[in-house]
C-alpha cells in the first residue's frame, strides 16, 4: 500500500515539475535566446533546482527519494525534453556523484554533503579524464600520498562537465608509490570547493561547440582532504569505476527520452501544418520515412529505459555489464543525433539556426557520442565482448549464437537474413565496430520485444529500420574494405596538373 502512494506521489511530482519546466523555458524565460549565451543565469537555474529534482538520486535517510533508477530516468527525461544540456547537468550530479556517494561513501560525509543538496541547491562532478590520457584512464597522472589523517592530491584534469560551477567533485587518482612509481588501482576522493584548502579552481575554459549552459575546461588539482572522503570501493578501485561508468552508460536512455520526443513532437507538427503543394509535407512518402525513424529511435530508447530500471539500481555491481552498458550509452546516443538531423532536415532553413530547437539538438547531441567512451570504441568492445562469449562456447555462426544468448534470444530470429554467417578468429578493429553496431540493434530490439503490451505499430517502424541497418552493416562487412589512408597524399594528386 505504500509503496502504491509513494508512486502516485511521483507521478504527481513528476507531472508538476514537466510543467514548472515548459513555464520556466517557453512562458517566463525564452530559452531560444537564452541558449545563444554561455551558462544558465543564476536565477533562471535556482527556480529550477527549487523543485529539488535531484532528491531523486538522495537516500530517504538524508531526505532524498531512495534513489529509484525509474524516478531518476524520469527526470533527467523530463529535463532533456526542454533542454539537453539540464539533462546533462542532472546527469552528471546524479550518476557520477550522488549514487557512486551513496554506495561508497562514509556516511558522514554522505550525511554533510547529502545535506547541502537538499537545503542549498549544491551540485557535484565527476574528475577522471586527463589531456594525454582521455579514454585511457588508467595511465592517469593524477597522483595522492597519504599526509597524517588526510590525502594530499595533485594533478590536472580537463573536460569535466560543471568546471568550476560544481560544489562537490569525486577526484580520482593513483597512488603515489614511495619508489616514485604510480599504483595501477585508482582511487576516488569526494571534495568540497568551499573548504579552502580543498577548493579546485578552473585556470582555463573552453569554448565548447554546443551544450552552452555546460562550462568546461581545465582544473588544476592541488588539494587536500580528510581519510574519510575516500571512496570505500568494494574490491578495487577499478571496478569502482567500471560499475560507476556502466551505471551511467545504462542511464543515457533516460536522457535520450525527453531529448527523442520533443524532436518527434515538434516534426510532427510542423511536418502536419507546413503546406507544400497544396498539402502537408507530412503527406510526402520520403518525410514519412524520416518520421518514422525518429519513432523507432523513441520506441528504442523506450525499451532501454525499462531495461534500465531493472539493472542499474546501486544494489546491483555493474562493473561486469560491460556489453550492455555499451549498447545502451553507444546507440542511443547515435539515435539521438540522428534524429536531431532528421529534424533539422525537415525543419528546413529555419533549422539551421542555434536558436531553433532542432540546430541546437544538432549540436548539443554531437558530444555525446564522444564522451565516457567514444562510440566506436564501445561498438568494438561490444564486439569482442560477444566474440570472447562464442569462443567460450566453441560457436563460429553469429545467428546460432545470439539465438542461445539470453540478450538476443527473443529477437535474433527477426533478423537471420543478415545474421546467419560465420566469423573469423582474427576480426579488424573497423569491422569489430561494425559487428558491435550490429549487436547492439539486436540486443536493443529485445529490450523492445520484453515492452508488454507496447504500441505495436511502433515495435513493427522499429523491427524495419533495424532490418535496413543491419542490411547496411552486412554490405559493409562483405565489401571487405581494406583502405589506409596515404599519408604523403599530395603526391601526384593536384587535380590542376593533369589539364592542358
Amino acid at each position: 500500500m505504500n509503496a502504491v502512494r509513494e508512486q502516485i506521489d511521483f507521478n504527481t511530482y513528476i507531472t508538476d515539475f514537466r510543467k514548472h519546466l515548459k513555464h520556466l523555458f517557453r512562458e517566463e524565460f525564452d530559452y531560444n535566446a537564452m541558449s545563444l549565451h554561455r551558462d544558465l543565469p543564476a536565477d533562471f537555474l535556482s527556480k529550477i533546482m527549487d523543485k529539488k529534482p535531484l532528491a531523486v538520486a538522495i537516500p530517504t535517510l538524508y531526505g532524498g527519494r531512495g534513489i529509484s533508477v525509474k524516478e531518476c530516468l524520469r527526470v533527467l527525461s523530463a529535463a532533456s525534453y526542454e533542454s539537453l544540456a539540464l539533462s546533462l547537468m542532472f546527469g552528471i550530479n546524479i550518476a557520477l556523484f550522488l549514487e557512486p556517494l551513496a554506495k561508497y561513501g562514509d556516511y558522514a560525509v554522505q550525511e554533510r554533503v547529502f545535506k547541502q543538496f537538499i537545503e542549498n541547491k549544491a551540485m557535484g562532478g565527476l574528475m577522471i579524464t586527463e589531456k594525454a590520457y582521455g579514454s585511457d584512464a588508467l595511465n592517469m597522472k593524477t597522483a595522492y600520498q597519504q599526509v597524517g589523517n588526510g590525502y594530499h592530491i595533485k594533478g590536472q584534469k580537463h573536460w569535466q562537465g560543471l568546471s568550476g560551477a560544481a560544489d562537490f567533485w569525486l577526484v580520482t587518482a593513483r597512488k603515489f608509490n614511495p619508489n616514485g612509481d604510480l599504483a595501477r588501482d585508482i582511487d576516488f576522493f569526494v571534495t568540497d570547493n568551499s573548504v579552502p584548502e580543498q577548493h579546485i579552481p578552473m585556470v582555463h575554459r573552453y569554448n565548447n561547440l554546443g551544450l552552452y549552459a555546460i562550462p568546461y575546461g581545465i582544473n588544476e588539482i592541488d588539494v587536500v582532504v580528510p581519510e574519510e572522503q575516500k571512496l570505500l570501493a568494494e574490491s578495487t578501485g577499478i571496478k569502482l569505476m567500471l560499475d560507476m561508468l556502466h551505471r551511467s552508460r545504462l542511464q543515457f536512455p533516460g536522457m535520450g527520452m525527453g531529448f527523442i520526443k520533443r524532436l518527434l513532437d515538434e516534426s510532427l507538427h510542423h511536418c502536419q501544418t507546413r503546406i507544400v503543394g497544396g498539402v502537408p509535407l507530412s503527406n510526402l512518402d520520403s518525410v514519412k520515412y524520416q518520421l518514422a525513424r525518429i519513432q523507432a529511435a523513441y520506441t528504442i530508447c523506450s525499451g532501454m529505459c525499462a531495461f534500465s530500471v531493472g539493472q542499474s539500481g546501486i544494489e546491483h555491481n555493474l562493473a561486469a555489464l560491460s556489453i550492455e552498458a555499451n549498447t545502451l550509452k553507444a546507440l542511443v546516443t547515435d539515435l539521438m543525433q540522428e534524429s536531431a538531423q532528421v529534424s533539422l532536415q525537415l525543419a528546413g532553413a529555419n533549422g539551421f539556426r542555434l536558436d531553433h530547437v532542432a540546430g541546437r539538438a544538432t549540436v548539443d547531441s554531437r558530444p555525446f557520442q564522444i564522451f565516457e567512451g567514444s562510440n566506436e570504441m564501445l561498438y568494438a568492445q561490444i564486439a569482442e565482448g560477444i566474440l570472447k562469449l562464442m569462443r567460450k562456447v566453441k560457436e563460429d555462426n553469429l545467428l546460432s549464437f545470439l539465438t542461445m544468448y539470453n540478450r538476443t534470444n527473443l529477437s535474433a530470429d527477426f533478423f537471420k537474413t543478415y545474421l546467419d554467417f560465420n566469423i573469423d578468429n582474427a576480426v579488424k578493429q573497423r569491422d569489430l565496430v561494425t559487428l558491435g553496431s550490429m549487436i547492439a540493434r539486436v540486443i536493443s530490439f529485445q529490450f523492445v520485444l520484453t515492452l508488454d503490451g507496447f504500441n505495436t505499430q511502433l515495435v513493427e517502424i522499429t523491427r524495419q529500420y533495424i532490418l535496413k541497418d543491419l542490411a547496411m552493416f552486412h554490405g559493409q562487412l562483405y565489401s571487405k574494405n581494406d583502405a589506409d589512408p596515404v599519408l604523403d597524399y599530395e603526391a601526384n594528386s593536384d587535380w590542376a596538373n593533369f589539364l592542358t
